[in-house]
């Protein structure tokens, strides 16, 4: 980790990235205690390249067989930095692009953060849920379907991108604004 520690000392995009990378080829060094010393670096990341690579490369691996995981998970997902609460989502997207493991956990995340002003957080549920729907879009149109209404603009285009044509028009129905500019 003293390494990691000098690469992050410095504001340089460009020595953490390369850290980032590292520790991401170096993932089976890490165990559930290495949890607070990653988050460290997620809260000095302030970036989606590097907090996205965090996530998805080095926190999601840890947290695999973390006892307390999903604790960690949950306590992210209401912190006030958003960044975060987006590594809260995205470190369950290894194992949803997998199956269905993590469903669950994810949605109720995704529904607490649904109405969230951050573009970086309705990037990431829309994320999340196109690469659910190429293997489950049932799952992710019945989702959507009573959320269609208040899912932004960006949440909205991700999560409808690979549904089948008919599920994305029914929720293009759902979505399309009144004559009065309210929503359906």
């Amino acid at each position: 980790m003293g390494l990691t520690a000098e690469m992050w000392a410095r504001d340089v995009y460009e020595l953490r990235k390369l850290d980032v990378n590292i520790l991401a080829a170096r993932g089976e060094v890490f165990d559930a205690e290495d949890v607070r010393f990653v988050e460290g670096l997620l809260r000095k990341s302030h970036t989606w390249a590097l907090i996205d690579d965090l996530a998805l490369n080095v926190v999601s691996p840890i947290l695999l067989d973390a006892p307390d995981a999903e604790q960690f998970r949950l306590s992210w997902s209401q912190d006030e930095d958003f960044w975060v609460r987006r590594t809260a989502m995205l470190t369950l997207l290894p194992r949803l692009r997998r199956g269905l493991d993590g469903w669950d956990e994810f949605a109720g995340y995704a529904d607490a953060m649904l109405d969230e002003e951050e573009f970086f957080i309705r990037k990431a549920i829309g994320w999340v849920l196109r690469e659910v729907s190429k293997h489950s879009p049932d799952l992710v149109f019945e989702w959507m379907k009573p959320r269609a209404t208040i899912a932004s603009s960006v949440t909205f285009r991700e999560a409808v991108k690979y549904l089948p044509e008919n599920y994305r028009s029914r929720l293009s129905e759902i979505k399309k604004p009144t004559a009065r500019g309210t929503q359906s």
